[in-house]
């Protein structure tokens, strides 16, 4: 027998959530809640599993495909289980002129890993903006964002955030 998508508690989060989105929403327009819920789901389990999506669509009363075209179109969303640190490099124009390409070789080197490589314990990706062109470079870890960074700062991030 397959395993449940979410523990006792899991479920009761995701019930009460889902059940607050609609209530925001046109009881013929359900799908038009499918980026919070799709937030939803991830927030409780990291990522976006199948049956996951599936249960969205079906709350939202719209089809699987839809569900995946908005998880693959949004870089926020996991279509595969993450390492525990997703860790986001902007390398858009202000922050490639600020050395964003740099500190991006210099994070695969600390953390041992490949940008766009999905490991246990580290996803890191090349993203292409986080919105910070003025305090270039920037990255994000998880959901916590840092600017104006160096490779003392990225160190001292590192050391505090990533263990």
């Amino acid at each position: 027998m397959p395993e449940p998508l979410f523990t006792a508690d899991e479920q009761k989060k995701f019930d009460a959530g889902i059940a607050e989105l609609l209530s925001h929403y046109p009881s013929d327009r359900k799908s038009a809640a499918m980026l919070p819920a799709l937030r939803l789901l991830q927030s409780i389990k990291t990522w976006l599993p199948p049956e996951g999506m599936q249960l969205v669509a079906k709350h939202l009363e719209s089809t699987v495909e839809a569900a995946y075209e908005v998880a693959t179109f949004y870089v926020m969303f996991h279509t595969k289980k993450p390492g525990r640190y997703v860790v986001d490099v902007c390398t858009n124009l202000a922050c490639s002129l600020r050395g964003a390409e740099g500190m991006l070789r210099y994070l695969e080197e600390r953390l041992h890993t490949t940008a766009g490589e999905n490991g246990e314990k580290y996803f890191l990706r090349e993203t292409e903006c986080l919105a910070s062109c003025g305090t270039a470079p920037c990255l994000q870890i998880n959901e916590d964002h840092y600017e104006n960074l160096d490779k003392a700062k990225v160190d001292a991030l590192i050391a505090e955030k990533l263990k």
